[in-house]
């Protein structure tokens, strides 16, 4: 009687034995790589997922995919790759839990972004968050200007948690309205309350040119201090 399935091409496609420790070579490097390669994609770049579980996810999907589709990939090596995933992701995971700093290499940690209503400028320039990006994401939380915020954090995850200030102690802010924060300027026309463009940093300002205390850049916007509308 005919075979329906040839078995030795279908769980091993024809490949000799000593392939399977190739394949737990392969799925190690790649494994790695593509952890490497999203930890420096940086948060935004995986944002709601954590870095180790989109590796997770891209490798077990690949390896599930490529034997469904393809003929000259077997079965057994397909199943090889799943068992090294999952040893490897039983060992990073055993791993981040007996070490903080491999813990933070893996999942990264929440960094401050405003403080007091001023941006945190060493710790946005360590993030892959551009200006306009993070100026939108507050916007989407009804934000008009950096005096209504008392600080916002970037969490592992890539997600902005942002902490306000009572309508009672909001002051003058940078605005990050477009229109009013693309007026910025490095001649101030008149006596005011002025945010640097750079930083946040608010102070009063005569007419003329300055630079700011805090970062010494010298664009500044008039600031605003309206209550934030929920």
């Amino acid at each position: 009687m005919k075979q329906i399935f040839e078995w030795e091409r279908l769980l091993f496609n024809n490949l000799p034995e000593s392939f399977i420790f190739e394949v737990i070579f392969r799925s190690t490097i790649m494994f790695i790589i593509l952890l490497l390669t999203l930890k420096l994609a940086g948060k935004r770049g995986v944002k709601q997922l954590s870095i180790f579980e989109t590796v997770i996810i891209i490798a077990l999907g690949s390896a599930a995919g490529d034997p469904m589709f393809y003929e000259d990939v077997g079965i057994i090596p397909a199943a090889i790759v799943f068992t090294v995933i999952i040893i490897l992701y039983r060992s990073v995971t055993w791993l981040t839990g007996k070490s903080k700093k491999f813990e933070e290499f893996i999942e990264g940690k929440t960094e401050c972004l405003i403080n007091d209503g001023k941006f945190s400028v060493s710790t946005f320039r360590k993030e892959s968050l551009a200006q306009d990006e993070f100026f939108a994401e507050l916007r989407i939380k009804s934000i008009e200007h950096l005096g209504q915020v008392k600080h916002a954090f970037i969490e592992t995850s890539g997600e902005i948690s942002v902490f306000y200030y009572e309508d009672k102690e909001v002051g003058y802010g940078l605005p990050i309205l477009p229109s009013l924060f693309y007026a910025k300027s490095k001649f101030i026309p008149t006596d005011g309350v002025y945010s640097c463009s750079f930083c946040g940093h608010t102070e009063e300002q005569k007419a003329g040119t300055a630079n700011c205390r805090i970062c010494k850049k010298e664009e500044w916007v008039a600031s605003i201090n309206t209550k934030r509308i929920t």
